[in-house]
């Protein structure tokens, strides 16, 4: 499925391959195991992931199975071209946490003969595209979806359900703040926590009702 061999390498274009799923699918397994196959072929990786992300080590990327590989924090996608210079291979992990400009970053780095291998969320979890990871897989070679085992009905989870009352976009955490969900489990969970927030308003304005009355 993916070109590891090339015959004439003066005529080689690089590629980009994108891993996407929910969390807990296995994308940075997945990621993780490409980039060691490639190092066992002697090629020259270099990996990198968004500096905000500091889950369980600050110069490593480690997958919820605990299989890590060395990797480069960047603070930008700007920072990725200087540091992969002289690179066959570049892994990317969250890539939905970059800015916009990982796309460009991504397409010149091919564009230059190097392998290209983006993980990253598709989808948020208001189920909406996530950052740059459309743009990315619409621009890539190779797009593997991956999936997690829906915590509720056992079915593939393609949604990253969010427990924790928050509604910022990023929220860094793991299975106290995140479960994947099948679509019919995460329409039925979003549909009660609709119905729950519109219970407590409905009780927040019967309560500012009372109040006014007793003045």
């Amino acid at each position: 499925m993916f070109l590891e061999n090339t015959v004439n390498h003066k005529e080689q274009f690089g590629w980009i391959e994108v891993i996407c799923g929910s969390m807990f699918s296995g994308k940075t397994e997945e990621l993780i195991r490409r980039l060691k196959r490639a190092q066992f072929a002697r090629q020259k990786v270099e990996i990198f992931k968004p500096a905000v992300d500091i889950r369980y080590d600050d110069e490593k990327v480690i997958s919820h199975d605990a299989n890590e590989i060395r990797s480069t924090p960047v603070p930008a996608a700007a920072n990725i071209p200087i540091l992969a210079d002289g690179c066959d291979v570049v892994g990317i992990d969250e890539a939905q946490f970059f800015d916009d400009e990982i796309v460009s970053v991504c397409n010149d780095l091919a564009n230059n003969g190097i392998r290209v291998i983006v993980a990253g969320l598709d989808m948020d979890f208001k189920g909406n595209p996530f950052g740059p990871m459309p743009n990315l897989m619409a621009t890539a070679e190779y797009v593997t979806k991956v999936h997690a085992v829906c915590t509720k009905t056992g079915n593939l989870a393609q949604y990253s359900y969010r427990k924790a009352a928050s509604d910022a976009l990023v929220l860094l955490g793991e299975v106290d703040e995140y479960e994947p969900l099948s679509r019919a489990a995460y329409y039925k969970s979003m549909l009660r926590e609709k119905v729950h927030q519109m219970k407590v308003k409905d009780a927040e304005e019967v309560a500012s009702k009372d109040k006014k009355s007793d003045v």
